[in-house]
């Protein structure tokens, strides 16, 4: 075992710190682990519970070269600290793999080759070209719903119970899973990015929504495709055949209903049919080429660019609207309906919430009257009409000092109900003059104003009306590098380390022996160059040198630590 911790700290010490982060990331290693050094790091690498939530990360092919001492998976399991720089496994680790496999013979035992899908039929794929279009267009409006409001996330990274509900009452997702499903695809393709406790929209989203059905679902389903866990992919780039999916990572309890979720997902996108069967456009996606949008398009309805305006408040879209039409009709109306044929209907709420993104009236009846093959009707041109008429009533800004956020009004009694307003309280907004001042930020204020429904507009330092965006992430950046976040604990071992590995072993041997107070055989070197045994209980080292009780002479003896060559147990 000795020897391994030493074998195992030497090549740590010799890895560069990217390589070093990736192997502590692996092995689920937390940052703030208190290791002193190198030797520190390999003891709990090698500790059987340390190797025991390593294996159930393993693939199959890993497992079954583990029990085989085999030469198949080394880059993985060299990775991962498990085997020797002869490929053979550790000590520790040989005997955690044969305690398992006593258990768990199945899942050391590689399994045979998987047969490629078998090609869908046109009836099948024509379905799976559908289910692909829904999804895409679900995807949307969940994204649309998350610009306005970002989804809070659960101490596990899901989204939390109340906007759930929210989400599926406004009828943006039709239950939970699909929910889960969703983000978990729009967070692969950076779509969606973790900030803190919330899923936010990045800008990528916003390009993204622009563009038409086949381009959304190619970023989608090669971002999918390589978020993929490494036990599903394929030296190619690509990802196994579905159906070897299920017993990918045999020790892993959690694995079943990540599997299932990746079916589940693999179905909804079009990857497979129900039956396991690949539509044309999957294949070169599963062999590591780029998704092929063309031959989906095929069998995608042709999306329009007119709809027809009712005099009820609603329009109607005969067909799937182009994405960027879509988007910017969904500002100004709510989307009624999910299908081809879709409904919007128009309410003061949505052109106000439309004005707030930067619309105005002029803007509004321009953009429907390209877009109506009915003309604008009556009662929509007046709704639109009387809404810009009140919005603006309240403006806010920030005042001359520029410390304070400033709001006001033309009239009075507004705002004197936004002095009274209980869900505006914590802005801690007091009365100065003929307006209302707060320290809070002018965005800030400006959204609990709209959220509340004021007719609110934000205004610049000359007073001119400019749109306020949201918080966002910045351009769905990456997440932080591995590297950085072990940077901390790679350096403190870096400066522990010493040159002299022998001197740095030797030195660990002894403080363990120390503390064990064990009995050893310490071999020292002589000033006439010879050698001498002596076997010692060791009882305490500092100052440079060993004290241990004799126990041939039964006598206390103290040896320079710079003298003894080597330490044995006995």
């Amino acid at each position: 075992m000795t020897t391994d911790e030493r074998s195992l700290a030497t090549w740590l010490a010799t890895r560069d710190d990217a390589e070093l982060a990736e192997t502590f990331a692996v092995r689920a290693v937390s940052p703030a682990a208190p290791w002193h050094d190198f030797f520190d790091a390999a003891a709990a690498l090698l500790d059987a519970a340390s190797i025991d939530r390593a294996l159930v990360t393993l693939p199959r092919p890993a497992l079954a070269a583990l029990a085989a001492a085999g030469p198949d998976a080394r880059d993985v399991l060299a990775q991962a600290a498990l085997v020797g720089t002869s490929g053979a496994p550790y000590a520790a680790v040989a005997d955690r793999v044969a305690a398992i496999v006593t258990s768990r013979p199945e899942a050391f035992t590689p399994v045979g080759p998987v047969l490629d899908p078998v090609p869908a039929d046109d009836a099948a794929a024509a379905a799976a070209a559908e289910r692909a279009f829904s999804t895409t267009g679900a995807l949307a409006d969940l994204l649309v719903a998350t610009e306005h409001a970002p989804l809070s996330r659960t101490g596990t990274g899901a989204v939390s119970a109340v906007d759930r509900r929210r989400l599926t009452d406004a009828g943006a997702v039709e239950s939970p899973e699909e929910l889960d499903d969703l983000v978990r695809v729009a967070a692969a393709a950076r779509l969606l990015v973790a900030v803190d406790r919330e899923w936010m929209v990045s800008e990528a989203a916003d390009r993204w929504l622009e563009s038409s059905t086949a381009e959304r679902w190619s970023i989608l389903a090669e971002g999918l495709r390589d978020s993929l866990p490494a036990g599903l992919r394929t030296a190619a780039g690509g990802y196994l055949s579905p159906a070897a999916w299920p017993g990918a990572y045999p020790l892993d309890p959690e694995w079943p209903a990540t599997a299932e979720q990746l079916d589940r997902i693999a179905l909804r996108w079009g990857l497979i049919t129900p039956d396991g069967a690949e539509p044309e456009w999957a294949r070169s996606l599963r062999t590591g080429g780029a998704a092929d949008a063309a031959s989906l398009a095929a069998l995608l309805p042709a999306e329009i660019d007119r709809i027809y305006l009712q005099a009820d408040l609603t329009a109607i879209a005969p067909g799937p609207l182009a994405p960027a039409l879509d988007l910017r009709l969904r500002g100004i109306a709510l989307r009624e309906s999910r299908a081809q044929a879709s409904t919007y209907r128009f309410t003061a709420d949505s052109i106000v919430a439309g004005m707030n993104d930067g619309e105005t009236a002029d803007s509004i009846r321009d953009f429907l009257a390209r877009l109506s093959l009915t003309g604008i009707p009556q009662p929509l041109d007046y709704l639109v009409a009387t809404t810009a008429s009140r919005h603006g009533l309240v403006r806010v800004g920030v005042d001359a000092t520029g410390l304070n956020t400033a709001v006001s009004s033309t009239d009075p009694s507004v705002l004197d109900a936004v002095a009274v307003d209980q869900a505006l309280r914590p802005l801690g907004l007091v009365h100065d003059g003929g307006r209302l001042l707060t320290r809070v930020g002018r965005d800030i204020v400006y959204w609990s104003l709209a959220d509340a429904r004021y007719p609110v507009v934000a205004v610049d330092a000359e007073g001119r009306v400019e749109p306020v965006v949201r918080r966002r992430t910045r351009n769905g950046s990456a997440p932080e590098p591995v590297e950085r976040s072990y940077a901390s604990l790679v350096a403190r071992l870096r400066e522990s380390h010493e040159t002299d590995s022998d001197a740095a072993w030797l030195g660990r041997e002894l403080e363990q022996a120390v503390r064990a107070r064990s009995i050893i055989a310490v071999a020292v070197r002589l000033p006439d160059g010879s050698e001498r045994s002596f076997t010692l209980e060791a009882t305490g080292l500092g100052g440079g040198r060993l004290r241990g009780r004799d126990r041939g002479a039964d006598i206390e003896r103290t040896l320079p630590v710079s003298s003894i060559v080597s330490v044995k147990p006995v």
